[in-house]
């Protein structure tokens, strides 16, 4: 399998890797410009850029740009630099590109009402492929999601048990009941999603971390839980609230610091609560929501 080929593989298995290509040549290398070499996550390579300890230092920042999703240019002197003295006649200068190859990011919507959406419309145009779910089939159809890369409308935990996120995959949980949004919450922790998100308020947030506790499920696996999702700029409609969620779903897949912040916040809050009182607080019908 060539290089190309390789890549598009890569993507459509949901992995990772990243593409060194030779950008800048001067005097006698052991390759050629544009000569390119992927590395796969698991280590393996396809093509090369000639070997040597030129190609291992670029290994390893390939393993380093495909975790950070971050491109980085290396630059090797092979006529200064003695780790590259490997007894060959060459002894110029030459630039590597390292590039990211991600898989397109999968988002699962849980909940096919209007925030649903508006979240739907805003995650395709940023990048995202969609896949929602929704119990009701009136909601969940082709009519109102045409693009979405899959549509299940059938009972939340018979369509979980059929769902395997990826560390790729972003869970937004936007159902419109608080017994499904906690059956999909308690399976959603338990997978390797990049984010997961729940619309609601925090009083609804720190009930559901105290009906967790309560069964024996250990609060920190809650902790990488964005609720309520979404960064705080005062939305109120459900476009707005679906843009609030697209830019935190953004922040955190390109590590921003700006997601941080809102996350410290939440947990704080969720502390200072619990601490506050010894019953577990019960959202009111316009908190859940």
């Amino acid at each position: 399998m060539d290089l190309y080929s390789s890549i598009v593989q890569l993507r459509a298995e949901g992995r990772r890797g990243a593409l060194a290509t030779i950008i800048n040549v001067r005097g006698s290398i052991p390759a050629y410009e544009t000569a390119k070499m992927l590395v796969r996550d698991d280590g393996s390579i396809v093509g090369t850029i000639g070997g040597g300890c030129v190609e291992a230092e670029v290994w390893q920042v390939a393993k380093q740009v495909m975790q950070d999703e971050k491109p980085q240019t290396l630059t090797f002197h092979l006529n200064q630099d003695p780790r590259y003295d490997n007894g060959l006649v060459c002894g110029g200068t030459l630039e590597v590109f390292v590039e990211p190859v991600v898989p397109t990011p999968l988002l699962y919507i849980f909940g096919a009402g209007h925030v649903s959406q508006c979240l739907y419309q805003a995650a395709r145009l940023a990048g995202f492929d969609v896949t929602v779910i929704d119990d009701r089939e009136q909601y969940a159809n082709r009519e109102r999601f045409p693009d979405a890369r899959d549509i299940f409308a059938d009972d939340y935990p018979r369509v979980c048990s059929q769902l395997a996120p990826s560390e790729n995959a972003f869970l937004v949980i936007v159902t419109r009941g608080h017994k499904d949004d906690m059956k999909i919450l308690r399976w959603a922790i338990d997978t390797p999603a990049r984010f997961i998100g729940m619309i609601g308020s925090e009083r609804k947030f720190l009930a559901i971390r105290k009906a967790f506790e309560e069964i024996g499920i250990p609060p920190q696996k809650l902790d990488r839980v964005y609720s309520p999702v979404g960064i705080d700029i005062g939305a109120i409609t459900p476009a707005e609230i679906a843009i609030a969620v697209v830019a935190e779903m953004i922040a955190a897949r390109r590590k921003s610091q700006a997601v941080l912040p809102h996350l410290a916040w939440t947990k704080k809050k969720a502390s200072e609560r619990e601490s506050e009182s010894h019953e577990p607080a019960t959202p009111t019908k316009e908190e859940q929501k």
